[in-house]
């Protein structure tokens, strides 16, 4: 399932389980999870209320007694304890390690030494393990959302008084699309630009999906200016999956040995390039060079730059926002008579498209010494 986040009121940890509650994530099973965390003094609570025309689900997690602060290094022992789902811990620890990156880099500190204050508190805990739960139990596979409204004033904090949004809050919002001054308050707390960050959310205009489910989650605040609630949209992916956002990041090289690009190409796909392309140009004084276009989630534009000015000659890169569009499509693996063989198909307009994997079917004709073109066409046929 897809999950489109509508975030036109911010988010925060509540408001998302609130919302994943409302989509129908059994809160039976949010509360047997979370006990299993064995931490004491807090007890869930779920209410609804009412934000103008919008009925939403309020989650709470009430706390009594004075809770003690938490490293990251803590957080990731209890979690690792608790007998969670195996992919609702992954991204509850992915949430965590997020904050603990942002906040170390903030302060100067290795992440697992990070002493978190309000969100390595029982409810922020809850919070993060009870979205990572809902998301798992859902089966929401993938999560986008829209502009975030970052909200305005100053806050008080264990750190002090700081402006909105928090530090870290900026910090884990790097590639996300906001909207500066949208909203009086805080619009967007760590706690939800970890549950984004750590869940792999990624920035989207619109989600293309056929809609199946509404869920909406209460904030705490009533806001004159807007109902305070994040809406989640749940549905499967339309025909077309994208309209999402990618940056297009692009240099021209003519003085690099053409020996580096492969090893380059390799870099910059496992800092999350989607796309690497070389194109030959002319480029001035005649000289022959390569126009090396890269195409990559927002998110990760400031990783492949990095590697663009490490790997490459390159003393420059010029970037930019594109659209895409993306039929729906699966990796499934079929049984041949040369072992099994992952192929990815895709389902358009005219039907589906079947494209066996080079490197699966490049193994399997190595392995049994017959030309590549057999293996391709018997993986073709197993589909």
């Amino acid at each position: 399932m897809r999950a489109y986040f509508d975030a036109f009121s911010g988010i925060s940890g509540d408001m998302t389980v609130g919302a994943l509650l409302d989509l129908g994530f059994p809160f039976v099973e949010l509360q047997r999870h979370v006990a299993a965390l064995a931490l004491s003094g807090c007890e869930l609570v779920l209410e609804h209320r009412e934000h103008g025309p919008i009925r939403a689900a309020k989650f709470d997690v009430r706390v009594s007694g004075a809770q003690p602060e938490r490293t990251f290094g803590v957080i990731r022992g209890i979690l690792d304890a608790a007998p969670l789902p195996a992919r609702a811990r992954a991204l509850a620890l992915d949430a965590f390690r997020a904050l603990a990156e942002a906040e170390g880099h903030i302060h100067g500190v290795a992440p697992d030494h990070v002493h978190f204050h309000e969100v390595g508190a029982v409810d922020a805990i809850d919070d993060i393990v009870g979205a990572a739960l809902g998301v798992d139990a859902l089966g929401i596979t993938s999560i986008a959302v829209g502009p975030l409204p970052l909200g305005s004033g100053i806050v008080d904090t264990q750190h002090g008084r700081i402006p909105v949004p928090a530090p870290a809050t900026i910090e884990l919002l790097r590639g996300y699309d906001v909207r500066p001054g949208d909203g009086a308050g805080e619009m967007v707390t760590p706690t939800g630009a970890a549950i984004l960050r750590g869940f792999g959310a990624v920035p989207a205009t619109a989600a293309a999906l056929r809609v199946d489910r509404v869920g909406y989650g209460s904030g705490t605040r009533r806001l004159a200016d807007r109902p305070n609630v994040l809406r989640i949209l749940l549905g499967e992916p339309a025909l077309v999956t994208g309209a999402d956002t990618m940056v297009a990041i692009e240099t021209n090289i003519d003085d690099m040995s053409p020996e580096f690009y492969e090893h380059t190409a390799a870099r910059l796909f496992a800092a999350g390039a989607v796309d690497v392309t070389l194109v030959p140009v002319q480029m001035k004084k005649g000289r022959p060079g390569v126009l090396l276009q890269v195409l990559a989630p927002p998110a990760r534009r400031d990783d492949v730059v990095a590697v663009l000015f490490a790997e490459t000659t390159t003393i420059g890169v010029r970037f930019h926002a594109v659209e895409r569009l993306t039929l729906p499509r699966e990796v499934v693996e079929v049984a041949t008579a040369y072992g099994t063989i992952a192929v990815k198909i895709a389902v358009g307009p005219a039907g589906r498209t079947v494209a066996p994997e080079y490197e699966s079917c490049r193994a399997a004709a190595e392995r049994h010494g017959v030309p590549l073109r057999l293996v391709y066409d018997a993986a073709r046929c197993a589909v």
